[in-house]
C-alpha cells in the first residue's frame, strides 16, 4: 500500500515533496489499511493518538513519505507506532486422524447435515428433500441407497480431502464411511419394521412428543415423525405449510415443547437454506436484491414493518410477502424458531458478500436496492445478525458499485455532465466505507474538471441564477455525503470557481445591487443568500456577495427598510450570523 501507486491518488505531489501516511489495524489479526494521507504532519499524528485513545482500532501507524525526484517513488520512515503493530498469527490446531462422523448419530448434528446437504445436493433437490428428511425417512433412504452412483460418488468426494487432511489413506476412509452408512441405513430401516417411528397423523404431533420427550432417542423419534409428515407436500413452499401447521399444534408448555419446536426447526432452516426452497417460497422471478429485501422482511418483520411506514425509499424496495411467508415471519419474532431467524442472515450475509449484481440490468435500482437494504438490515441488526457483519457486507459490496464496469453503465444514459455530476454525487453518498468513496470521488473529480462541465454550466441554456443553484445543491450535497476532507476539498473549490466564471459573465451581483425598481431590503437578501451559499456556490461567488452586502448595510435606504420591518431585521440578523460562521 505504499510507494506511489495509492499515495499519488491522494496526494498532489507538485505540491509538496512529502506527505504523511496513517495506517491503521482493524482487528488483531487483520493487516494496515490506509486511513489517512496528508501534508500535516501534526494531523496525522493527532488522528492516530485519537483513534488508539477511543478504542476505534487496535493499532496505527504513522509514516514519512518522501518523494525522490529522479525515480519519482516514496521512501518511506516509521515515525509513529502504537497499539498492537504485528498482527496476531493463528495457533496451529492439532491434527486429529480420528473421522469426524463415527456412530450414526453424528450424521445428525448440523455440521453433518450441511455436509450431506453439500455432498447430495443434485439428488436432494430431484427428490424435493432435505438432509433432515433423508436422516429421518426410511423411504428416502431406500431410494438413496438403491440409487449406488449418487451415494459411492459422496462418499468418495469426502474421503478424499478427509484423507489427505488426517493422514489416512483414502481406501481406509472409504470403508469407515460406509461402514458409518450402512449402519445408519439399517438403523431406521429396523426401527420402520418394527413401528418404532411416530405416525402424526394418527397419533398428533403435541401426543407425540409428550410422549417421546423422556425417550434417549427423542429427538430422532420426533424427526422421524415430522418428516414423514410433511413428505405428502409436492412442492418447498407446501413444506414450510405444513410445518408451521405442525407448530401451531406443538404442546403448550414445558420441555415437549421445546422438543417439538427444535425438531421443527432443522426442516425448516434447511428449506430457506437451500435457493431451490427459497425460490418456491418467496417466488422465482425475484431478483437478487427484492429476493434479500424480502428476506429481510421475512426474517426481521418487526423492524423493517416500522421503517416501511416511516422512510419510503425502503417501502419501494420491499416485496410483498406470499401468505405462507408472513405466517412465517409472525414465527419469526419470537425465539421460538430463532435458528431460523439466524440461518436467513447468515444467508443474507453470504449473498450480500457474493459477486452477483442485485439489479443486473438496472445500476440505478442497484443503489436504491442497496440503500434500502442498508437501512432495513441495520434495524434488524441485534435480532437478525451483528451490526458489525451488516457493516462488513455492504462496505464489500459497495466495491462493486465503484468498480468502471458499473460507472459506466450507471452514467450512460445521463445527457449532461449536470446530470453525471449529480448522479456520482448519489452514488458517493450510497456507498459506505473510506475507500469506497475515495474512489468514487475519484469519478466526481474527474467530472468536475472536465472542459465539458465547465462548458455546459458557464454557458448553459439556462439562466445564471438556475446555474449557480445547481452548483449551490451540488456543494450541499457533496458536504452530506461523508468524504474525508482531503477528497471532498478540491471538488468543491472546483464547483466554486465555475460558480465563479457564471457569476462574472452575468455580473448577476452587480445588477442585483443597482436594480433601482427593485426595493433594497429586497436586494439585500438576495445577495445575502449569495453570500451564504444558499443560492450560489461558496467560493468567488459568495466572498464578491460578501463584500457587495457589507457595502448594501451601510446605505441609508436599506437601514431604513430595516427599521421598518423587525421581521426582516431578524432574518437578516440571521443569515449574517451565519456569514460569520462561514468566515470563521
Amino acid at each position: 500500500m505504499q510507494g506511489g501507486g495509492l499515495t499519488g491518488d491522494v496526494i498532489d505531489v507538485s505540491r509538496g515533496q512529502i506527505h504523511y501516511e496513517l495506517f491503521v489495524r482493524q482487528k488483531p489479526s487483520s493487516g494496515w489499511t490506509l486511513g489517512m494521507a496528508t501534508e500535516d504532519r501534526a494531523a496525522a499524528l493527532a488522528a492516530a493518538n485519537g483513534l488508539i485513545a477511543e478504542g476505534k482500532v487496535v493499532g496505527v501507524r504513522v509514516t514519512k513519505e518522501t518523494l525522490d525526484p529522479e525515480t519519482r517513488e516514496f521512501a518511506s520512515v516509521d515515525i509513529l507506532k502504537l497499539g498492537q503493530t504485528e498482527p496476531i498469527k493463528a495457533k496451529k490446531v492439532r491434527e486429529n486422524n480420528e473421522p469426524l462422523c463415527v456412530t450414526p448419530q453424528d450424521l445428525y448434528s448440523v455440521h453433518a447435515r450441511e455436509r450431506i446437504a453439500r455432498l447430495l445436493d443434485q439428488w436432494l433437490d430431484r427428490n424435493k428433500a432435505t438432509p433432515f428428511e433423508l436422516l429421518h425417512r426410511p423411504d428416502l433412504v431406500e431410494k438413496l441407497d438403491a440409487a449406488g452412483n449418487d451415494l459411492q460418488h459422496a462418499i468418495q468426494k469426502v474421503a478424499i480431502p478427509e484423507a489427505q487432511a488426517r493422514g489416512l489413506t483414502v481406501h481406509e476412509l472409504i470403508r469407515t464411511f460406509q461402514s458409518l452408512v450402512e449402519r445408519t441405513i439399517d438403523r431406521i430401516l429396523k426401527d420402520a419394521r418394527k413401528g418404532n417411528l411416530p405416525d402424526l397423523a394418527s397419533e398428533g404431533f403435541a401426543k407425540a412428543a409428550i410422549r417421546i420427550s423422556h425417550e434417549p432417542d427423542r429427538a430422532y423419534l420426533l424427526g422421524a415423525g415430522v418428516a414423514g409428515a410433511i413428505a405428502p407436500a409436492k412442492t418447498w413452499s407446501d413444506k414450510i405449510s405444513r410445518i408451521l401447521d405442525l407448530a401451531d399444534s406443538a404442546p403448550e408448555t414445558g420441555p415437549p415443547r421445546g422438543l417439538a419446536l427444535q425438531t421443527l426447526e432443522q426442516p425448516l432452516a434447511e428449506i430457506l437454506g437451500s435457493r431451490a426452497g427459497l425460490d418456491d417460497f418467496l417466488g422465482a422471478d425475484l431478483d437478487l436484491g427484492a429476493r434479500l429485501a424480502a428476506m429481510t422482511r421475512l426474517a426481521a418483520s418487526g423492524p423493517v414493518e416500522a421503517l416501511i411506514a416511516a422512510e419510503p425509499s425502503v417501502a419501494r424496495i420491499m416485496p410483498c410477502l406470499p401468505r405462507t411467508a408472513e405466517r412465517l415471519a409472525s414465527w419469526l419474532v419470537t425465539e421460538d424458531f430463532s435458528s431460523v431467524r439466524a440461518a436467513i442472515g447468515k444467508r443474507i450475509v453470504r449473498e450480500l458478500n457474493g459477486p452477483r449484481r442485485l439489479c443486473p440490468t438496472d445500476p440505478l435500482a442497484e443503489i436504491a436496492s442497496l440503500r434500502g437494504l442498508a437501512m432495513a438490515l441495520t434495524a434488524a441488526s441485534g435480532s437478525l445478525m451483528p451490526l458489525e457483519d451488516v457493516q462488513e457486507a455492504f462496505t464489500n459490496r459497495s466495491r462493486m458499485l465503484v468498480t468502471t464496469d458499473f460507472v459506466e453503465s450507471y452514467l450512460a444514459d445521463k445527457q449532461t455532465a449536470r446530470d453525471e455530476a449529480e448522479s456520482l454525487v448519489w452514488l458517493i453518498e450510497n456507498v459506505i466505507g473510506a475507500a469506497n468513496k475515495r474512489q468514487a470521488s475519484r469519478y466526481l473529480a474527474s467530472a468536475v474538471n472536465s472542459l465539458r462541465f465547465e462548458t455546459e454550466m458557464q454557458h448553459g441554456f439556462e439562466s445564471p441564477t438556475i446555474r449557480l443553484q445547481a452548483l449551490a445543491n451540488l456543494q450541499k450535497t457533496l458536504a452530506r455525503a461523508g468524504l474525508a476532507p482531503e477528497d471532498i476539498s478540491p471538488i468543491q473549490t472546483r464547483i466554486g470557481a465555475i460558480g465563479g466564471l457564471v457569476e462574472a459573465d452575468a455580473k448577476l451581483i452587480a445588477t442585483l445591487a443597482r436594480q433601482a425598481q427593485v426595493p433594497a431590503l429586497q436586494r439585500l437578501m438576495l445577495i445575502l443568500r449569495l453570500a451564504v451559499g444558499d443560492s450560489g456556490p461558496t467560493g468567488p461567488v459568495a466572498d464578491r456577495a460578501r463584500m457587495e452586502a457589507l457595502k448594501m448595510m451601510r446605505m441609508d435606504e436599506v437601514r431604513a427598510e430595516l427599521g421598518r420591518s423587525p421581521e426582516r431585521m431578524a432574518a437578516v440578523s440571521q443569515m449574517i450570523q451565519q456569514l460569520g460562521k462561514l468566515a470563521a
